[in-house]
């Protein structure tokens, strides 16, 4: 649909208005506190390439082909597009399917890219038929049809090429680590034992040296014990 450039301007001439009107507003609220920034998720093939696939089905099935000028061109053209829009039914959905459940595996991507490369080349071959046998309308459609799918094709190619540059850094990254912890367990391995520490007997104890008492010198026959007091003998009884 073309816009005309009187609508264009009359757009651009209110858009201010209506911006400038909910400024107030805005501009009275507080800002809500940013929050961490969530993972992106992984880019999905049919989010690349569903919005052209959508193109293609809803100009194939616009296409009028009786307006062609007769001959083989137009058969196979009306061929082509039949095969085309039975394949996008029946063939590419389980492939979509499986490429969208492991959208980081390239082995679920592949078969996948190698169908819609296959579909674009059929699709080449209905665009290039009809500069030779259709209206010039008929032919700006699926001239515009066809670069819509071409471009998605080369993002599809490119979101693939770089989940491969991924993994490839990722197992790069591994190989590398595995051989840093390979030779720092061959240069543990290769070192040489550490000298035994001699191993000293501790110290026997002491011993404590035992105290006598000092000998008492026995005294002689009739004399008293040292540190005894003498003794008296009895004195004699009285004669009566």
């Amino acid at each position: 649909m073309q816009i005309s450039r009187g609508t264009l301007i009359s757009y651009m001439a209110f858009a201010p208005i209506a911006l400038f009107g909910q400024a107030g507003p805005l501009a009275n609220q507080a800002a809500p506190p940013a929050g961490p920034a969530a993972p992106a998720a992984p880019m999905t093939p049919s989010s690349v390439v569903q919005p052209a696939l959508s193109s293609v089905e809803t100009t194939l099935n616009a296409l009028k082909i009786d307006k062609w000028k007769r001959g083989t061109i137009r058969e196979e053209a009306g061929d082509n597009v039949n095969a085309i829009l039975k394949d996008m039914k029946t063939n590419l959905p389980p492939l979509m399917a499986d490429a969208d459940a492991a959208p980081q595996a390239l082995s679920k991507s592949i078969p996948l890219m190698k169908h819609l490369d296959a579909l674009y080349d059929v699709l080449l071959r209905v665009e290039e038929g009809a500069r030779v046998s259709a209206p010039g309308e008929q032919v700006d459609q699926l001239a515009a049809v066809l670069k819509q799918f071409g471009n998605a094709r080369i993002q599809l190619y490119d979101s693939m090429t770089q989940r491969a540059a991924g993994q490839e850094k990722q197992v790069t990254d591994l190989q590398a680590e595995i051989k840093t912890q390979q030779a720092a367990a061959e240069e543990r391995k290769a070192a040489p034992a550490p000298a035994p520490v001699p191993c000293t007997p501790p110290k026997p104890a002491a011993k404590k040296k035992r105290t006598t008492p000092p000998k008492t010198a026995q005294p002689a026959a009739g004399q008293p014990a040292t540190g005894q007091p003498p003794q008296t003998p009895p004195a004699p009884p009285k004669p009566q």
